[in-house]
């Protein structure tokens, strides 16, 4: 009875590392070339990442499964700015601010890729993905209501729903070049505040010290 020749774990490591490189090198370009066009085919794909189409089918069955890969990424590094902003304020309104001017800056990045997500996964889904975030808002907005911040008869669970529709509304307005990308994440940050009940000229104020304090 022949014995399979066992294959060295430095042949497996090599080969790993080649894919993962490969599959990195995948993403990067689908990033770029499905925001510079939205139509861009998986041939495109594959001939700016330097692979035959079989290596990008070989990690992403379909081209939904390619750009669900890329929302993942997307809700990632989202939900790490949503952190960062809410663990650096303790006030309920500055932190809100600041987290919806940083996940703003995020979602520039995949303003367009997440409209093609919207097709390939739905809006449930990417509401479900961001679940952990949203959860989050909850509590911040119910101690903005608790601390009278906050004057709205909408209650915290449907404010999440409120701030989902001025983010994603206005980054449409930015794809269709209604309104400048970083005018459109102040104009977000204040309006979601306003919405919630803190006056016009205190929420504007806000969120221009904090976009400074970014900026810095």
């Amino acid at each position: 009875m022949s014995r399979t020749k066992p294959t060295p774990s430095g042949t497996v490591n090599a080969a790993t590392a080649r894919a993962d490189a490969n599959r990195r090198r995948i993403l990067d370009v689908a990033h770029t070339e499905l925001t510079r066009d939205p139509d861009a085919s998986m041939d495109q794909i594959a001939r700016g990442a330097g692979v035959v189409r079989r290596t990008v089918y070989g990690h992403f069955p379909s081209r939904d499964a390619l750009v669900t890969a890329l929302l993942d990424e997307a809700v990632e590094a989202v939900m790490a700015a949503h952190s960062a902003a809410y663990a650096d304020a303790e006030e309920p309104t500055r932190a809100i601010a600041a987290a919806m001017l940083g996940v703003w800056r995020v979602t520039d990045r995949y303003r367009l890729l997440l409209s093609l997500a919207q097709r390939a996964v739905t809006m449930d889904g990417i509401r479900e993905r961001l679940a952990p975030m949203n959860e989050a808002g909850v509590v911040m907005f119910q101690r903005a209501l608790d601390e009278g911040r906050f004057t709205t008869q909408v209650p915290p669970r449907a404010l999440v729903y409120v701030l989902e529709s001025i983010v994603f509304g206005l980054m449409e307005a930015v794809n269709d070049g209604i309104l400048d990308t970083e005018e459109a994440g102040r104009a977000a940050a204040t309006t979601f505040l306003t919405a919630a009940g803190l006056p016009l000229p205190e929420a504007t104020a806000l969120v221009n010290e904090v976009a400074s304090t970014q900026a810095d």
